[in-house]
């Protein structure tokens, strides 16, 4: 078996941080890839922050695709990985290629139904009339490239489960460099505004699900995407679903709580707070990224010694894998506290924008190490395969906590906007403590005996 894929040979350490080390550089690359479009249209003349506001509106649209594109890459990439484990490669390719088949179908369907019902899900999503048309015409554009966002997403995870991390960094290199280019050029150049940077989008997400695929059917991969591996088997395609549904529901309770917040900002303090719930979504992605890079880095390496019934390996995986997390996640909440204004003005230089989104900056972000808890919890149990407690964890914290603390903290305790901002690192220390501690008493015990 090739070195780069048998995770059970070195330190599970080691292991993580080659996979992690470009897993999170690629997912700092995505994140400029995100940003690059937020930080064009901030600074589009006259209507810059109408634009951004326009753009945050889509965010929900944007997280429901990626919900689709976890569900079968969190589900098939950890089983594909157990699979590898125990040596029973014909399953894994299988799996893999049902995923596949699984994104494109849905892929469609999302596609078909955005189109057809964008209107009155933006305005249902705190859209006004004036930002209506900047929201409008980013997503018509962007549901018609939505497969290739699918595609690139969803399926670099099983490149980099195969140990070719830095093929999978390459994959978000590709997709961000070129984003980066063709942004200025239809946004100004061409003066095409939102759509332009819908365009570029688009045009950046098929390259890279192109380079994708290539690499897949290609002579490197170990094992290989086929057609015979597309044919769709019902057991199958229901593990994958099953153990993908944690980061489905993640995603989609964050499309559900954005939901949420801009509605309620647009009644208690209207389109300018909803601008600065941009900024906060966008720099919480600037820190959450390398979480999600080291989350990423330590799934296969524990799938694969769960299936190899490796345990001892396993719990060092874990230990590193939350020590990492927690440690960094901390130093980021000193960084964004001490320098907000650095941070906002990267998106806008507008000063009521500005000066409404500091304070909110200091609630929204109040002890945001307690959200890598949530983090390291849930992946291990999705590297496990216990669906179950992964999916509870993920409606707990979004759908029991942060939904109805949204809704009720600015009305019943007078909070107005802060209420809103408020209900997330409430949030963080419930959810996170309860997830995390949770995944203690469960695993351990479990794996402590296997060993």
């Amino acid at each position: 078996m090739n070195n780069n894929a048998d995770f059970s040979i070195g330190s599970p350490a080691k292991n993580i941080l080659k996979l992690a080390v470009p897993m999170t550089v690629a997912q700092l690359i995505n994140l400029l890839y995100n940003m690059i479009d937020r930080i064009y249209i901030g600074r589009i003349p006259t209507t810059g922050t109408l634009a951004l506001t326009g753009l945050g509106l889509c965010f929900p649209i944007i997280m429901i695709v990626t919900a689709f594109a976890n569900l079968f890459s969190f589900g098939g990439a950890p089983l594909f990985s157990m699979e590898r484990g125990r040596e029973n490669d014909e399953e894994a390719q299988k799996i893999m290629g049902n995923s596949f088949l699984m994104m494109i179908i849905f892929g469609v369907s999302l596609t078909v139904i955005g189109l057809l019902f964008q209107k009155p899900i933006l305005y249902l999503f705190g859209a006004s009339d004036a930002t209506y048309p900047f929201a409008r015409d980013y997503i018509t554009i962007y549901l018609l490239g939505n497969i290739f966002v699918m595609t690139s997403l969803g399926m670099n995870s099983f490149i980099n489960a195969q140990g070719f991390a830095k093929k999978g960094m390459l994959t978000v290199m590709l997709g961000a460099f070129t984003n980066l280019i063709l942004d200025p050029i239809f946004i100004f150049y061409f003066g095409m505004g939102v759509k332009g940077a819908a365009i570029a989008t688009i045009i950046s997400q098929l390259l890279s699900s192109l380079w994708v695929l290539k690499f897949l059917t290609g002579k490197k991969a170990i094992l290989k995407l086929t057609k015979e591996s597309m044919v769709l088997k019902f057991s199958r395609v229901k593990r994958i679903i099953d153990l993908g549904m944690s980061g489905f529901i993640m995603s989609v309770t964050n499309s559900i709580v954005q939901i949420i917040c801009n509605a309620t900002l647009q009644i208690y303090g209207g389109d300018l707070y909803v601008g600065v719930m941009t900024i906060l979504n966008s720099i919480r992605e600037i820190f959450t990224m390398p979480v999600s890079g080291i989350t990423d880095g330590a799934t296969p390496v524990m799938s694969y010694n769960y299936g190899a019934k490796n345990f001892d390996k396993l719990k060092r995986a874990i230990k590193f894998m939350s020590v990492i997390c927690i440690a960094y996640t901390f130093l980021a909440w000193i960084t964004i506290i001490a320098f907000p204004d650095v941070f906002i003005k990267i998106f806008n230089h507008d000063p009521k924008l500005i000066a409404k989104s500091i304070p909110a900056i200091e609630i929204y972000f109040f002890g945001f190490f307690m959200m890598a808890l949530q983090f390291a919890g849930q992946r291990v149990f999705v590297s496990l395969g216990k669906s179950g407690y992964a999916v509870f964890f993920s409606i707990f914290r979004k759908v029991i906590i942060v939904t109805p603390l949204t809704i009720l903290l600015p009305k019943f305790f007078s909070l107005g906007v802060n209420g809103v901002f408020l209900a997330e690192p409430i949030s963080n220390f419930i959810g996170g403590l309860a997830c995390f501690i949770t995944m203690l008493v469960v695993v351990l015990p479990e794996i402590n005996k296997k060993d």
